[in-house]
């Protein structure tokens, strides 16, 4: 089976790991990637981490940023040249590069699916809502990254086949408890934090969070519980419009012997941040146009063996399941009776990190997500799925 898949995402070199098992399963696999692509962060540049046994091509993009009107000018000439016999579309249904990618599949004789997140029902204005209808109407399967978004394709009219995949799991040989400490966080027996046995000379509690810089992912909620936790150390990693008002309120809250915030990492590093941490929060909050459609860096801090926090927002609670916490979005005091919680109980940390590390693996690793979604490639073309 010859797949051709076009994915800004994969500019990610952590990501390409699932590539790499897509091709292990027999599929013909090219991926068509941007050289760079831009978002409030800044910009990703194309990384190449994993390139076994697959092609990656780079192609140019053009109104690079523009997360509806993007699009590849060349893509037409891919599909032409590699003749393949499913194009994978990793976009949502009402972007611009969906709707040229799904014409050119159809154009050469190829099936095609488009990926989403999408779990809020909007109504797009013109033209936009006439792409969605278009591909809605044409596609001949979706794969989505949570059980909302099925349900808002499905009360769009979407009537074509449909499977919950999320877009990319974890390498779990590269995001893993670090060395010294196993994956019930025992090490010789005792108790231990991501960095130090629990009976070495007392280190600082370290709670973390990586993403975005924006007004939805309520990074502020966090440095508001730290503040009420005071042996709480706060490590920040990441940029967007909010850095100078989480900047202003560590100083306003006396948080600068506490709190810091550090530049994003490339992928590939993110393993050595996570293995600093005592603790991951993801604090997001909905709104009006968004909901947490996954909160990947969850997965990652679960398969390094590091307890996870996170709000009850949107796609949160499902991937966190019984393996961390959970509290009402915005609740600051219950948030800061977490952190406090596991600063003071070593135990309860370490059944969470064991109960982390043992659900991705079950659920959230790259060959699961590759396994799943061959099986989605098999199911259109036709073929039985092993």
């Amino acid at each position: 089976m010859r797949v051709l898949m076009l994915s800004k995402a994969c500019v990610v070199g952590a990501y390409q790991r699932k590539l790499e098992e897509i091709a292990s399963l027999g599929v013909q696999l090219t991926v068509v990637v941007p050289p760079e692509w831009r978002d409030e962060r800044g910009v990703q540049t194309l990384e190449r981490a994993h390139m076994n046994g697959y092609a990656l091509i780079e192609t140019p993009i053009l109104v690079n940023g523009n997360f509806h009107l993007h699009f590849y000018p060349r893509f037409a000439e891919l599909v032409a040249r590699w003749k393949p016999d499913l194009v994978h579309i990793d976009e949502e249904p009402y972007n611009l590069a969906t709707w040229l990618a799904l014409r050119s599949a159809k154009q050469h004789g190829a099936k095609a699916l488009f990926f989403s997140w999408q779990n809020l029902h909007r109504r797009y204005p013109p033209p936009f809502n006439w792409i969605e209808r278009s591909v809605l109407g044409r596609a001949d399967a979706a794969i989505v990254g949570n059980a909302d978004s099925e349900a808002v394709w499905r009360a769009k009219g979407y009537r074509g086949p449909v499977r919950v995949i999320p877009q990319f799991g974890v390498d779990p040989e590269l995001f893993k408890p670090t060395s010294g400490r196993d994956s019930d966080g025992v090490t010789g027996g005792e108790v231990t934090s991501p960095r130090h046995p629990v009976t070495s000379s007392p280190h600082p509690f370290t709670v973390g969070y990586a993403g975005r810089l924006v007004p939805e992912k309520g990074v502020e909620i966090l440095l508001l519980a730290a503040a009420q936790a005071p042996e709480v150390q706060v490590r920040i990693l990441g940029s967007g419009p909010e850095h100078r008002l989480l900047e202003h309120l560590i100083a306003q809250y006396g948080l600068r012997e506490r709190a810091v915030i550090e530049r994003p990492l490339p992928s590939t590093a993110m393993p050595e941040f996570y293995s600093r941490l005592d603790c991951l929060v993801l604090p997001s909050r909905t709104r009006p146009n968004w909901k947490e459609q996954f909160g990947r860096v969850l997965v990652e801090a679960m398969a390094c063996g590091v307890p996870v926090v996170g709000a009850l927002c949107g796609e949160i609670p499902n991937v966190i399941g019984e393996a961390g916490l959970t509290f009402p979005e915005e609740d600051i005091e219950t948030l800061a009776a977490h952190l406090r919680l596991l600063q003071r109980n070593a135990e309860r940390r370490a059944q969470l990190s064991a109960a982390g590390r043992a659900r991705v693996l079950a659920r959230y690793t790259q060959r699961r997500i590759a396994e799943q979604t061959v099986d989605m490639y098999r199911f259109v073309m036709g073929q039985n799925a092993d």
